[in-house]
């Protein structure tokens, strides 16, 4: 399998040890060794030394949710998810991915987004007309928030109208590269869509990133990936918080008690854990997971959720039930596609809000 010297070395490095087997959110779900990091690894040298063929560890990986979980717990500083990554580019070179991914990439090339939708919800599209205007910032959605939970994209312009803020909202959004970097990684069609993502892009002073996927991607893929953005691009919740810390958004808290989930876009790739905090500390009491920060579990997400419906809802139930595991009753997110997540669990144990919630009131 053609992967770079660096992965071949990881692959070949890593003991197929239990440092890791305890973290995997999607093997804490299942149950199932095979999607833990470990099996992946194993799976993947397997190949590496034609023992089996690749088509016969495909599913697996695309089971890898890719959160860096394992990375963040290997001492030895191992990379699956790097190699993961590198193996899903090599299927997709060799014409060898599993027809639902096909499926997902054809989208993203044909529409922008894996889920192949073209049409806004109607609420949605008047909000994003109200703010057509050109201004020095932009808020900019994501193709979750604006396809699939287009109340939420109404809550976050609602919430930076609250601040009076002038921004601007495209009705026709570029894809940020995010999706095709989770599908097929680092390839020619995922840098040039970034390309163009960053050509629109610079022409903000200001760029408001909604969805933490999307922020990781620009913030730090296209820097990787050799894709230069000159403005100035900043988190959501960073963004709010400073606003609230500037008092020019004026929040109330409601004395509710809350635990916080934190992205791992946020908590371990951009290392911001304490923006959130702020924000929510300003609105209700604030009680921690067991693992929070750099230590977060994935919730699970809408991307995986079209080929894994039935194993995003067993991740979502499980970090619902870490939620009550301390007494807690109710978990704020600053991940569209985590509250989505979470939100598709019957279950009435434990109130799911976003951060746009607790501003809003």
């Amino acid at each position: 399998m053609n992967l770079s010297e660096k992965s071949k070395q990881h692959v070949d490095s890593c003991r197929f040890c239990w440092m890791c087997h305890h973290i995997c959110p999607i093997g804490n779900a299942t149950g199932q060794e095979r999607n833990t990091a470990r099996a992946r690894a194993l799976g993947i040298s397997l190949v590496n030394r034609n023992a089996i063929e690749l088509d016969e560890i495909m599913d697996n990986i695309y089971e890898c949710c890719t959160c860096g979980a394992c990375v963040n717990d290997c001492v030895t500083g191992w990379d699956p998810v790097m190699f993961t990554k590198e193996t899903r580019l090599h299927a997709a070179m060799e014409g060898k991915l599993p027809s639902y991914i096909e499926t997902l990439v054809d989208n993203c090339l044909d529409t922008g987004n894996a889920y192949g939708k073209t049409e806004l919800d109607a609420d949605l599209t008047a909000a994003i007309a109200a703010h057509a205007g050109t201004t020095d910032t932009l808020l900019y959605v994501g193709a979750d928030a604006r396809y699939c939970v287009p109340t939420q994209a109404i809550k976050a312009i609602k919430v930076l109208e609250k601040a009076g803020v002038s921004f601007t909202v495209l009705e026709q959004e570029p894809a940020s590269g995010w999706q095709l970097d989770f599908l097929i990684g680092a390839s020619n069609e995922t840098k040039e869509q970034m390309r163009v993502a960053a050509k629109v892009l610079d022409g903000y002073n200001t760029v408001v990133v909604y969805d933490p996927a999307d922020a990781k991607a620009i913030r730090q893929l296209y820097k990787e990936y050799g894709v230069e953005v000159g403005a100035k691009v900043v988190t959501f919740t960073a963004f709010v918080a400073e606003l609230i810390r500037d008092g020019k958004l004026v929040v109330s808290n409601s004395g509710k008690t809350v635990v916080y989930q934190d992205p791992y876009q946020l908590s371990r790739d951009l290392e911001e854990t304490e923006e959130p905090r702020g924000i929510i500390a300003a609105c209700a009491n604030l009680k921690e997971m067991l693992l929070n920060r750099r230590e977060t579990v994935w919730a699970g997400n809408l991307l995986m959720a079209t080929y894994m419906p039935e194993v995003m809802k067993m991740v979502a139930e499980r970090r619902l039930f870490n939620v009550t595991s301390i007494g807690a009753n109710a978990v704020v997110t600053a991940c569209v596609s985590e509250y989505a997540s979470l939100k598709q669990v019957d279950q009435n144990a434990v109130e799911i809000l976003s951060i746009e919630d607790l501003v809003l009131g």
